[in-house]
């Protein structure tokens, strides 16, 4: 994707406090990647590898992908992975898969076996403890895959245990509220892409917006009418939110999707983690 349609690289810092966060966690850096699409199209060689040269300077202690690493067919994630493995932290890479990554029938082996052989380790419905056994970080498969079990995870946890939970589709979080999740980091929506000041993403007004344009129209512009990132819940579509103890991040992701983003950067996020 042309820089002029995605704009440049927007490095968002934050920080997340969390309850009882041990006092050796405090100030670990995690650095968030998300919806790559990488396929040609919609995510330059330049953005890409300036998104990785950051999140080298800025040395994290751990890093985490939340899925959609190609578009559609699957073999494009081995010239991904080839950058990808240039990827540094001090406690690893960990990354789950989001629904494109699961597009063809092969896609899920395909994809997993080049992320591991770059030395990224995928969560598929599994628990890590790359920073130790105080705040581990679990990934649950994509909401729309037939394994999504959320409770076959955090039911193992103990109440008392801080955690960081990685799931591609923020709408998640909705379910998500009946565990403790110190930490959902999601990706998915893009930010919405387009986003006018003042009012907004455009995405939560896209189908009211289709509605009213003439059929014959919207056959000559099929990109500007097409349903990209189909969310329940609009209001989170990116950034930081809070839904009663829990806590949501959404990344606006790097590729970009036709017409392009406005006011809606690509993103690298670094979270630092602080005690409540």
């Amino acid at each position: 994707m042309h820089r002029f349609l995605s704009g440049p690289l927007s490095v968002e810092q934050l920080t997340v406090n969390i309850a009882g966060l041990s006092a050796s966690l405090q100030g670990k850096k995690l650095v968030h990647l998300s919806d790559f699409h990488y396929d040609g199209l919609r995510l330059s060689e330049a953005m890409l590898e300036e998104a990785i040269a950051v999140s080298n300077q800025i040395q994290p202690d751990l890093v985490l992908l939340t899925g959609d690493y190609v578009t559609t067919t699957p073999q494009p994630i081995h010239q991904l992975t080839k950058k990808l493995q240039k990827l540094q932290s001090h406690a690893g890479i960990y990354a789950i898969l989001g629904n494109h990554d699961l597009y063809q029938k092969n896609s899920k082996t395909e994809i997993t076996q080049a992320l591991t052989k770059a030395g990224i380790q995928v969560l598929w419905n599994e628990i890590a403890y790359p920073l130790g056994t105080e705040l581990p970080i679990v990934g649950i498969v994509d909401y729309y895959y037939r394994e999504f079990n959320p409770d076959l995870l955090l039911k193992q946890l103990e109440p008392t245990t801080p955690r960081i939970v990685l799931c591609h589709n923020p709408d998640t979080a909705a379910m998500l509220q009946a565990w403790r999740v110190d930490l959902q980091l999601s990706g998915h929506t893009h930010g919405g892409q387009i986003v006018i000041p003042g009012l907004g993403a455009v995405l939560p007004y896209h189908k009211k917006i289709v509605r009213r344009v003439p059929r014959k129209i919207r056959r000559l512009f099929p990109l500007l009418f097409k349903d990209y990132f189909i969310v329940r819940h609009p209001e989170w579509l990116q950034g930081l939110h809070r839904l009663g103890k829990n806590q949501l991040y959404v990344n606006r992701g790097l590729g970009t999707y036709l017409p392009g983003r406005l006011f809606c950067p690509p993103e690298l996020t670094v979270i630092t983690l602080e005690a409540e």
